[in-house]
């Protein structure tokens, strides 16, 4: 495929579209924003880049990349499971578990490209090697989608109005693209996670009631 072929099969794998029920998860920011760990666009914000320089978000760019560079099926594996044991809590396992089955399951029937039993960041790599989809264009677009959804998430729980949440997504672009450059020569030794509000978040959503995501 082209750059340009590339890119149109990830904005399609990566949109709001795509059926894996990402308007469903807040990654913990229901809570946050209940517990008033949230409060302004700022707040987000600064969340946000938690998420994605000491969290889920540098880490699942490294599997997606460790996936991508997979050549057999048990390697796959060793990669889908140390993923797994990165979840810190239930509903992260939940969310990136269902996220990634869901996807399987679509780029299967559509491309002939999915794996059953992969968690999300682990299958879009595994699915964009098989197309052989360039591996810096779909971190770099992985991490920006991730991005995406969370701000998305944010603007259906707490004052937080269309312009500025995009506003929010486009001052974040930079460091997205930082986070894909920094992950091009990672490993999975070099898996780690510091946002630890961010996972205490995820683990008390578990028992938040009412709320409007699953997790």
């Amino acid at each position: 495929m082209s750059i340009e072929q590339d890119a149109l099969t990830l904005a399609q794998w990566l949109s709001p579209a795509f059926p894996i029920g990402a308007f469903a998860y807040s990654h913990g920011l229901e809570a946050a924003i209940d517990s008033g760990l949230i409060k302004s666009g700022g707040d987000l914000s600064n969340w946000l880049e938690d998420i994605l320089q000491h969290g889920s978000g540098c880490n699942d760019c490294i599997l997606l990349r460790a996936a991508y560079q997979c050549t057999t099926p048990a390697a796959l594996s060793e990669v889908n499971d140390t993923g797994l044991a990165f979840a810190a809590s239930a509903e992260r396992r939940l969310e990136t578990g269902t996220q990634g089955a869901a996807f399987c399951k679509t780029a299967a029937a559509v491309w002939d490209a999915g794996t059953v039993g992969l968690i999300y960041p682990v299958a879009i790599g595994a699915a964009a090697a098989r197309l052989s989809l360039n591996v810096d264009l779909t971190a770099v677009m992985f991490v920006q989608s991730m991005t995406g959804n969370l701000v998305s998430a944010a603007q259906r729980l707490m004052p937080l109005g269309q312009t500025d949440g995009q506003a929010i997504l486009a001052a974040l672009l930079p460091l997205c693209q930082q986070i894909a450059a920094g992950t091009k020569h990672a490993g999975l030794d070099d898996l780690e996670s510091t946002a630890f509000l961010s996972d205490i978040a995820a683990m008390q959503h578990e028992t938040l009631q009412p709320r409007i995501f699953r997790t």
